[in-house]
């Protein structure tokens, strides 16, 4: 059978799923929009079946993009995920307020079991509920009680799918489909069913209980000033694991990479074959994997933070900041998470429901400078910026630094508000929530979530990844046939003889690539960029990075002919001071490089977030988009700063 596992939000639905499934999971997008669509195997008496974990609604009838797709896979048959049965889980701790959509279902006629899942917080708050009287209203329902974040439930559940009933009987709530078209009669049909709900009495608390930790807690960290204070604390948290402890792995992967990258070329027979595989396919693999740290880290405090009941606090005390951005309390982990970098912190935006909403802060999210920008803002602030203190204290280098981070900040918030008014939404934005109990995580879970979202990564958007690396080698590695001629002119010359072995293989390459098919694009493109201040290297240098943005240190330094070791920045920056132009002005002087650093902020200059864009939004239209607004603002950006300091 083909199962819908349908609930409202906070049920511990995720927790079903992964309960029922395991590793058996996949992740996609539903048909033709962006909202993910989770499915499993289910293993029973009866055979395989497959589960389908919808997102979280209130009603069959929609409100926001994600509840359409319920409403449209229930209500035609014709749907390729239209259901055979039904899996609800409902809290028992809030009984009366799940069962509205539920009674929806049944009375829609889907074979359904009922799973009343967070048993064990029912009975804490001293809730009795009468199963009897639930089972007699609904008689055709298969209903059965279950804890999942222990892994309470699971033979139930299954034994209730193998034991499913099929029939007609009295509906919980007479009503005809059809009339209701508009929603004052939607929300007729609601009022009177859960007035028929209350009456039912299915529900009884036995005492009346002092307030709980869950709104003990929330005075605290929904608290207008300590909430806000707290979510700081919690985010420098965050982001200082992301920082020191990712780069650990990060530095380790690497390193393997460039290891494994010699080692293939060393033992294969020098050809075409070997530099595509050591060159082009190897690095290209590992500048996938080099991710993978910092999206795993990010997605385990994330997925600790949801679990635990932390997140929907932290969306409820943002929410009223940012709506006037066209944006909601979701969007703020996404966009700070781009600090990180802005892979992991666009994958966290599909916690946003709202369509428009979400698209917004996807857009946006590259603004927010990333670790990857900071190899090229200390090079370039150690370059033009002088080494100075204001009134003794603040460090003139620190302080252009700190500016560069607040300019993206500020430029995706004013962003933000342009796309508002220009993207147009099919319904007004709205944003429903609720507050769950607080919970201990359960590390399954997160580990889960981790484990699913590095797969995400590594196989959507890291086949992107490769194929651009690979085609971004080709470029640098070829050129026309006249280089070999001026190959054999530089091997002649003075400068070349004198020479050691590890100098003759950097002027052959700085050679090589500066006749290759990008050397000569750059020089192709200088006049465009002549005017930012930049000559062809640099034209080179902006279209290596466009790999990665820290490739523009490495990029440099293969240019000038100062070896690889691009953390040895003293002898880069020096070569830099010291390139002039033919009339003897300096090509990398405080207008240039201030230019730089403006471009830098502002363009895009990342081929891993289009991928990532591309997968998310399922269209290479916003990618495009994004990164032509991006480059013009950089370009402008740029050109004005280049003109004042001139």
């Amino acid at each position: 059978m083909k199962i819908a596992l349908l609930g409202n939000p906070n049920t511990g639905k995720s927790s079903i799923f992964n309960m029922l499934t395991g590793l058996r999971q996949q992740v996609g997008n539903f048909p033709g929009v962006t909202v993910e669509k989770k499915q499993g195997d289910i293993k029973t008496k009866t055979g395989i079946h497959q589960l389908i974990d919808f997102p979280g609604t209130y009603s069959i009838f929609a409100r926001a993009l994600d509840e359409q797709i319920v409403e449209d896979v229930l209500l035609n048959i014709q749907h390729t995920d239209y259901p055979d049965a039904i899996i609800y889980v409902a809290d028992a701790a809030n009984l009366e307020r799940n069962l509205l959509f539920f009674t929806q279902l049944y009375d829609s006629g889907f074979p359904i079991v009922l799973v009343l899942n967070m048993w064990d917080r029912a009975q804490q708050k001293g809730l009795k509920i009468d199963t009897e009287l639930l089972q007699k209203q609904f008689p055709l329902a298969n209903i059965v009680r279950a804890t999942a974040r222990v892994s309470i439930g699971k033979s139930r559940i299954i034994q209730a799918i193998d034991t499913l009933q099929k029939g007609k009987n009295t509906p919980f709530f007479d009503f005809n489909l059809d009339e209701l078209q508009t929603d004052h009669a939607q929300t007729e049909n609601t009022n009177a069913r859960l007035e028929k709900l209350r009456q039912l009495g299915i529900v009884q608390d036995l005492q009346i209980k002092a307030p709980n930790r869950s709104n003990r807690l929330d005075q605290i960290l929904t608290h207008r000033i300590y909430g806000y204070l707290i979510f700081s604390a919690v985010l420098l948290i965050i982001f200082q694991f992301i920082f020191s402890f990712a780069s650990i792995p990060m530095d380790f992967i690497d390193s393997q990479f460039v290891q494994l990258s010699s080692w293939i070329a060393n033992l294969l027979p020098e050809g075409v074959l070997s530099k595509l595989i050591s060159q082009g396919l190897i690095p290209g693999i590992g500048g996938v994997l080099v991710f993978v740290p910092q999206i795993a880290i990010l997605f385990f405090f994330i997925s600790l933070l949801e679990e635990s009941g932390y997140l929907s606090r932290v969306v409820f005390i943002m929410d009223r900041l940012m709506r006037p951005f066209g944006l909601n309390g979701k969007s703020v982990v996404p966009l700070l998470s781009s600090v990180a970098c802005a892979i992991p912190g666009i994958m966290s935006a599909r916690t946003i429901s709202d369509w428009k909403e979400r698209l917004i802060t996807i857009l946006v999210a590259p603004f927010m400078s990333c670790s990857a920008r900071i190899p090229v803002y200390t090079l370039l602030i150690s370059l033009v910026i002088p080494k100075t203190y204001i009134a003794g204290v603040l460090n003139l280098q620190g302080i252009v630094l700190f500016g560069l981070y607040l300019l993206g900040i500020v430029f995706a918030l004013a962003t933000a508000v342009i796309l508002k008014l220009l993207i147009k939404s099919g319904k007004p934005g709205f944003h429903v929530m609720e507050l769950p109990d607080y919970k201990t995580p359960r590390l399954y879970n997160v580990g889960l979530t981790v484990y699913e979202k590095v797969k995400i990564f590594i196989f959507d958007a890291g086949k992107i990844i490769v194929a651009i690396s690979i085609l971004l080698w080709a470029l640098a590695s070829y050129g026309p046939n006249s280089r070999e001629n001026n190959l054999s002119k530089l091997r002649q010359k003075a400068n070349y003889t004198a020479a050691n072995q590890a100098q003759q293989q950097e002027l052959e390459s700085s050679l090589l690539l500066s006749q290759s098919y990008i050397g000569h694009f750059g020089k192709w493109m200088e006049p465009v960029i002549k005017p930012l201040g930049y000559d062809w290297k640099i034209g080179i240098a902006l279209l290596s990075s466009f790999a990665a943005r820290e490739v523009f240190v490495g990029s440099l330094a293969t240019i000038y002919s100062v070896g690889n070791d691009t953390d040895n920045n003293k002898r880069l920056v020096q070569k830099l001071k010291d390139e002039k132009y033919e009339d003897g002005s300096s090509v990398y002087s405080l207008a240039t490089g201030g230019s730089l650093l403006i471009f830098y902020v502002f363009a895009m200059q990342c081929m891993a977030t289009l991928a990532v864009v591309k997968r998310e939004t399922n269209s290479w239209k916003w990618p495009l988009i994004q990164l032509a607004f991006m480059g013009i603002i950089a370009y402008l950006s740029a050109f004005i700063v280049y003109q004042l300091l001139s």
